[in-house]
């Protein structure tokens, strides 16, 4: 300003005037500008930033899900199917002959597949082995006696008439016990439609393997059995007298 300000005295009040407003309007341009600038980076950084980060689903979505949040199709059809499956499985609960029938019709047909295709020991050998471990997991208690600090407290059954009455846990249910050999026969019968799976090797080797495993894994429950006095079997439970057989006893 002070540049306007000498410059006045050697010009015209007209020209004075002009040099004046040109400050005052390059003030202007220059802060409208800077304005429009900032304005530019502002978007462009936004931008970038928006570019930069990755694609994210909303919270709530999951893998069988769309970006909205609805279920996708493929995700209703495999929850409705397992919805079948489970309601199915509860129905079967209660009959146990029936369940276990079939298993034994399953694995029936199995080995006659087996046998006629003349191959596939490999695949039976496995399913043998897995039966086993059922087995072994349907004798055993379910908390071992062997990692109690004190033995007496041991799942095991009573020995007297006046001891009460403790029922025989397992460590793998009667119901879990069937359906996992029943799922895994029928997995083995898938596996026989596949070639891979179909590896060369001598037989009865393998049944001479599995009939000696067989042999010391039943020997050694057996053993653990005795050792810590206790049957995979649940007893009834000890009935007592009512009122009326009681006056009926002091009647006679």
């Amino acid at each position: 300003m002070w540049i306007c300000v000498n410059r006045s005295k050697s010009f015209s009040p007209e020209v004075q005037r002009r040099e004046r407003c040109v400050p005052r309007a390059a003030g202007l341009v220059c802060s409208t500008a800077v304005n429009r600038s900032t304005d530019v980076f502002t978007e462009q950084q936004r931008e970038s930033d928006t570019a930069a980060q990755p694609d994210r689903m909303p919270e709530g979505d999951s893998a069988g899900e769309s970006i909205h949040g609805k279920p996708s199709a493929i995700g209703n059809f495999f929850k409705r199917l397992g919805q079948v499956y489970q309601s199915w499985l509860d129905k079967s609960t209660p009959f146990s002959a029936v369940r276990w029938a079939v298993t034994v019709i399953l694995t029936a047909i199995y080995m006659i597949r087996v046998y006629i295709l003349q191959g596939w020991y490999i695949v039976t050998y496995a399913l043998g082995i897995y039966h086993l471990n059922l087995f072994i997991a349907f004798l055993s208690p379910k908390v071992d006696p062997s990692l109690l600090d004190d033995p007496d407290e041991g799942p095991e059954l009573p020995t007297k008439q006046n001891e009460e009455f403790r029922p025989f846990i397992r460590r793998l249910p009667e119901f879990k016990f069937w359906h996992s050999a029943t799922k895994g026969i029928i997995i083995a019968m898938i596996c026989t439609f596949f070639e891979a799976f179909n590896v060369p090797v001598f037989w009865p080797i393998l049944v001479m393997y599995f009939i000696m495993l067989f042999c010391i894994t039943m020997k050694r429950q057996i053993k653990h059995m005795i050792k810590y006095r206790y049957l995979p079997f649940t007893h009834g439970k000890r009935t007592y007298r009512g009122k009326e057989d009681t006056v009926k006893t002091f009647a006679s």
